[in-house]
């Protein structure tokens, strides 16, 4: 080779390695904004280990029964067909636009940072990105205005944040937190499983470059432990994590996805493969337990077996004494937490408390009557002006400044009320 032909190559060689490494040192520097799996630790962006410490946004754009004090009332669907009986239809609509409006605010989210908290879970219904009716709208994109604005008010106090797919397409779980029919239909309909997929793939786009977030809880609690063929709804929960994730990844790979177990997420002998994706961990719930060692140690024998984080994505519901024991005792294992719920009716185990407005027993009692028939709903409802002006007076309720703060439960947090 000639001496001009060495040099030629030389310079190309140098040329060619120095775009490699800046095109490596890039990708580096990008993927540092962002929260990391590294083996069982979680990695906030500053590479330092981010132990979760925060509440879960529940009731607000997921209503459950039990937050507003109804019984058997117990999912969307029920309470909003209670709703439309005694009110009608577009009151109704209008009531849960203005509950959205309402429920969580920047006020809120100010609070939640204020006492110490570093992050929250956002649960969500996948009618927000849907044409279905659900909560007053059939908007497609009401999903990305709601939450688009959270993360706007999160980014600004530096809260991180977990997106939460609480009510999934066919219902994954079976039960009323899923909104569902009575069955995780999502396991077996092929159509439903396109959609959810479809869904997470619209919003990992939509939020492909936002650092507020730490991940995707793709599934709440699947698969309750009623059904005699649970066994085998168990074998198809790991597949459709592996479906959602790639379509996921089509489109984000940035961000953690997070995969919670059987059987309310306690159940984790159902997973066989945790290396399908490098950006991956697990989430775990549990209520009313225990507050020993034994009571948390199946996850982390699990946490070491896979050398994977893990956290509690859910759990609280209980007395200040139990909620304070359990939190150092997850704490001492090294494993995060999300307590369940931030703000709720007329109770003390949450962060703030709503106060029920007068004669809301009223409407508590009207859910628990015999509603069979058209004859039998005329008998059961007191007048739709006092109900109007009952659920008007709610609405003011549940603003921040009218709620109750509950120091004794967010000093068991370890926090600052």
């Amino acid at each position: 080779m000639s001496k001009s032909n060495l040099f030629r190559f030389v310079l190309f060689f140098t040329l060619f390695s120095c775009c490699i490494l800046v095109m490596a040192t890039t990708q580096k520097q990008s993927n540092s904004r962002f929260f990391r799996v590294d083996g069982q630790q979680l990695k906030a962006p500053n590479g330092k280990p981010f132990l979760i410490q925060g509440i879960n946004l529940g009731n607000w754009v997921n209503p459950e029964g039990y937050m507003f004090l109804f019984n058997n009332v117990s999912s969307f669907r029920l309470i909003d067909q209670a709703l439309k009986e005694l009110v009608g239809a577009d009151e109704t609509n209008r009531f849960w636009q203005q509950f959205q409006e309402n429920y969580i605010t920047k006020a809120d989210i100010h609070y939640i940072r204020q006492t110490g908290m570093n992050s929250i879970r956002l649960p969500f219904h996948y009618k927000l990105f849907t044409r279905e009716d659900y909560m007053g709208a059939n908007n497609e994109n009401r999903g990305f205005e709601l939450i688009d604005r959270v993360i706007g008010w999160c980014k600004a106090e530096g809260l991180s944040v977990i997106l939460d797919m609480h009510d999934a397409p066919g219902g994954q779980t079976g039960d009323n937190i899923d909104d569902s029919y009575g069955y995780p239909y999502l396991f077996e309909n092929n159509n439903d499983q396109a959609l959810f997929c479809s869904i997470w793939k619209r919003i990992a786009k939509h939020y492909a470059k936002e650092t507020a977030i730490i991940g995707y809880d793709l599934l709440n609690e699947p698969i309750a432990p009623y059904f005699p063929n649970k066994d085998e709804l168990n074998k198809l929960l790991e597949p459709g994590y592996k479906m959602a994730t790639a379509s996921i990844r089509e489109v984000d790979k940035n961000h953690i996805v997070i995969l919670g177990g059987a059987q309310w997420d306690g159940n984790f002998t159902v997973f066989n493969d945790w290396k399908f994706d490098d950006q991956m961990m697990y989430t775990c719930h549990r209520y009313w337990c225990d507050t020993l060692q034994a009571n948390v140690q199946d996850f982390v024998d699990f946490r070491n077996k896979t050398n994977r984080p893990i956290y509690m994505g859910e759990t609280g519901e209980n007395t200040d004494t139990w909620v304070n024991a359990y939190r150092k005792l997850l704490e001492s294992n090294n494993i995060g937490w999300h307590f369940w719920p931030y703000k709720k009716l007329e109770k003390t185990s949450c962060m703030v408390s709503v106060k029920a407005p007068v004669g809301w027993d009223k409407i508590v009692e009207f859910t628990k009557k015999d509603r069979s028939s058209f004859e039998k709903i005329r008998e059961a409802k007191p007048s739709a002006t006092e109900t109007r002006a009952i659920l008007k007076q709610l609405l003011e309720n549940i603003k921040f400044e009218n709620c109750l703060k509950n120091d004794g439960y967010i000093k068991a947090l370890g926090k600052q009320p």
